[in-house]
């Protein structure tokens, strides 16, 4: 693979390396993850009942989406009560169609999102089998199934069209958080395959005869199962029709584009033929061209005149797109004419590179989960003589492809400075045999500290400092930033709950500042998750991609397992070159294992703190910073200290004091309707002749609630059994981050001249 997927940052003590390399450490408390919804969309103006699965979701009340016009409320049974984990969604007539985000508010808070559809066309939901021609189920033209694959089979389909009719059969997998790898066929009404699509595209299926057609769908392993979703859509087209695909999710990359202040349509198109020197198509610059890397093998050139000194920046994007393409670009200087003719080099433009170093075995240890980088181009153009020079541009994959869908965008500007970011949660990295890449939604626990890492894409040669802010947090929910300097490529957004934190949600605004040329400019940033929880990413790629909004909630039923912070809420000020001590303050829930945590320092200007050990039974520690060492210069800073423990964690133990408690009245239930059953039996039995059917009838209705009684008695009792087995005490590594600590360093005094 061209770019390395990989586990970042946090170095683990030693003490924890004593656990065998061939049993993976559990790490990371339980997050709520949302993993399948059914159906996966539903049409503009209608209602639709979805059903949900996911981890760690007990007692989920709210199902929310990234849109205000797509609601939920919880389904309820015939006595009102509601169903657990279904939910009515109603979608608006004015939604705009195309990806939303759904996501569970649990009692441990916001869950992980998956990706929910709106169309416009008229949704069904497959409800039996279809695996077979036999039993293949009939669909209309112009309308979109949702089903999930079958493992090990074919899932069939039936249609009927007219001849000459245009219809376009898409199937939506990858782009809307799926496992499955589809392939498309379009067969005749006995089987016979007419066209086959296995590179996951669309077919464009123009109909030879009338009659009834047949739409094959399976994995590309015949894999299958709930994670393994899709939506087939059948749409008539007019001949000649440009039919969009099915909306698909963005790659973590593509948060670098577009540009600011980009229009949405080029200027220009690429003009075919233009393959060969001869044929280049003449431009000026600056200049902003739309094209396509079509047919295979194709090359396209463009001819410009620049003078000598000038400075331009080229911008591709494809693979920003979200095409598999890899853009490569050569710019020469044309020295003669005609046969005279020769070309000298003036630079080659290749990957925008991660913002961040990726692993080097591909899934741990030296490397974040999340590449930032793309296989896109933002280049320095200089121009060293006045002249003529020519650009070609090609697709490295595209040698054998024949697609016209596999466009780009080039753009060649003045400098135009500016940057884009994106960020996600911090991973773990233990030596011990973790290789999870988890998606961990912010879903704070009280007292808690969680890290987003954020990273940059400078572009045009902007290399200055970036500030990094958040806005509309929940109640008792703070965050503090830890800038990018100036050069650098990353900093830390840290996001704090108190201790006393309620129950709430919000959806932040998450951005960053910068000054450029005089100005401050304002910039979102974009948040990145994982797609899928993967407890082994050595046996499963881990994929992760963009959110569309950025959820912070707290979950109000747990807490930090420890929280460490300032002995005093204040801005720490020193003078430059010092030595000063910050006295820390543990606030332990749980207890550990080992007897210290090492911690370290986040924060520019602090990294090179040396690492110091706080003791995981103790109420106290404290860190000596040392200025001269570090050469920090005057300013003002946030920094926050980080390690990693394996604490006893307990999972859900209220639920087992509210399990104890249910059981207790079930048990007093069932008594009591075990002790009214035989008395209204006796009674029956001595009942007069003319009472006889009314007591019977009594009696019997008392030990049918006698037997409910029971029923639900034993119902509470492995509920029981289920929770106490789920909070047994567990040795999980959880990541800690101290609250985040401003430090204002003041200039040194000069001596006085005397």
């Amino acid at each position: 693979m061209k770019r390395h997927i990989s586990l970042a940052a946090v170095t683990v003590a030693a003490t924890l390396l004593t656990t065998s390399a061939t049993m993976a450490q559990s790490v990371c408390l339980p997050a709520p993850r949302l993993l399948t919804t059914v159906p996966m969309g539903g049409q503009v103006g209608t209602t639709v009942e979805v059903t949900i699965t996911g981890d760690n979701i007990e007692n989920a009340d709210q199902l929310r989406f990234s849109h205000p016009g797509i609601t939920a409320t919880q389904k309820l049974d015939k006595e009102g009560a509601a169903i657990p984990n279904r939910f009515v969604v109603s979608i608006a007539a004015d939604c705009p169609t195309g990806i939303h985000e759904a996501r569970l508010m649990t009692r441990l808070g916001v869950s992980s999102s998956r990706v929910f559809n709106v169309d416009n066309l008229p949704e069904t939901t497959r409800v039996k089998p279809n695996t077979s021609l036999k039993n293949a189920m009939a669909v209309d033209v112009n309308s979109i199934c949702n089903a999930s694959m079958t493992r090990r089979s074919v899932d069939y389909y039936s249609f009927e069209a007219q001849k000459g009719q245009r219809i376009v059969i898409d199937c939506a997998a990858k782009g809307i958080d799926s496992k499955l790898k589809a392939v498309l066929i379009v067969a005749d009404s006995t089987g016979a395959d007419l066209q086959v699509e296995r590179r996951g595209g669309a077919i464009d299926f123009t109909v030879p005869e009338t009659a009834s057609y047949i739409v094959k769908v399976h994995d590309l392993t015949f894999n299958g199962g709930t994670t393994h979703f899709y939506r087939l859509a059948l749409r008539q087209a007019a001949q000649g029709e440009v039919v969009p695909r099915l909306p698909s999710i963005e790659t973590v990359s593509s948060f670098s584009w577009p540009p600011t202040g980009l229009t949405s349509e080029a200027v220009l198109s690429e003009t075919e033929p233009n393959n060969r020197h001869a044929e280049a198509q003449k431009i000026t610059l600056p200049c902003d061209i739309s094209g396509s890397f079509f047919p295979a093998a194709d090359v396209d050139t463009f001819e410009f005149t620049a003078k000598k000194g000038e400075v331009w920046w080229v911008e591709v994007a494809s693979e920003r797109l979200g095409l598999s393409t890899d853009p490569s670009i050569v710019v020469q200087r044309v020295n003669g004419e005609g046969a005279n003719e020769t070309l000298s080099d003036v630079v080659e433009f290749s990957d925008i590179p991660s913002p961040m170093k990726l692993s080097t075995n591909g899934y741990s240890y030296n490397g974040p989960p999340y590449n930032a980088g793309s296989s896109d181009i933002i280049g320095k153009l200089e121009i060293r003589e006045d002249g003529i020079h020519r650009l070609q541009l090609r697709d490295l994959f595209g040698g054998t492809r024949n697609d016209p869908r596999n466009i780009y965008r080039l753009i060649i500007r003045k400098a135009a400075p500016d940057f884009a970011l994106v960020g996600w949660a911090l991973h773990m990295n233990l030596r011990n045999g973790d290789r999870n890449a988890l998606s961990k939604p912010i879903a704070l626990r009280g007292g808690a500290t969680m890290p987003i890492e954020v990273v940059v894409v400078r572009r045009d040669g902007f290399n200055g400092e970036i500030k990094l802010f958040m806005d509309n947090l929940p109640e008792g929910v703070s965050a503090a930033g830890l800038r990018i300097p100036a050069g650098k490529s990353s900093g830390i957004m840290l996001i704090t709950a108190d201790q006393i934190a309620p129950r709430g949600l919000s959806n932040a605004s998450f951005f960053g500042q910068a000054t450029i040329d005089g100005k401050v400019v304002t910039h979102p940033c974009r948040l990145a998750s994982m797609q899928w929880p993967v407890p082994d990413a050595s046996r499963e790629i881990p994929s992760p991609r963009l959110l569309a909004d950025v959820p912070v909630s707290v979950g109000g039923s747990e807490f930090a397992t420890i929280t460490i912070a300032p002995v005093e809420e204040k801005v720490w000020e020193v003078t430059a070159g010092e030595k000063f001590t910050i006295p820390l303050v543990h606030t332990r829930r749980c207890e550990f294992s080992g007897a210290n945590i090492s911690l370290k320092t986040y924060g520019a200007g602090f990294e090179r703190v040396a690492a110091f050990d706080a003791p995981l039974a103790g109420d106290a520690s404290e860190v000596v910073i040392d200025l001269a060492k570090l050469k920090t210069p005057p300013g003002e800073y946030v920094i926050a200290f980080y390690g990693s423990a394996v604490a006893k964690y307990r999972y859900n133990i209220g639920a087992v004091s509210l399990a104890e408690t249910a059981l207790k009245e079930a048990k007093q239930a069932a008594a009591k309707m075990a002790s009214k059953a035989k008395t209204l039996a006796e009674a029956a039995k001595a009942a007069p002749k003319d009472q006889q059917a009314a007591s019977n009838k009594a009696a019997q209705d008392a030990a049918t609630k006698h037997k409910s009684a029971t029923a639900a008695a034993l119902a509470a009792e492995r509920q029981l059994k289920s929770v106490t087995a789920k909070a047994k005490s567990k040795d999980i590594v959880d990541i800690i981050v101290s609250k985040p600590i401003t430090i204002r360093v003041k200039p040194a005094k000069t001596a006085e001249k005397k």
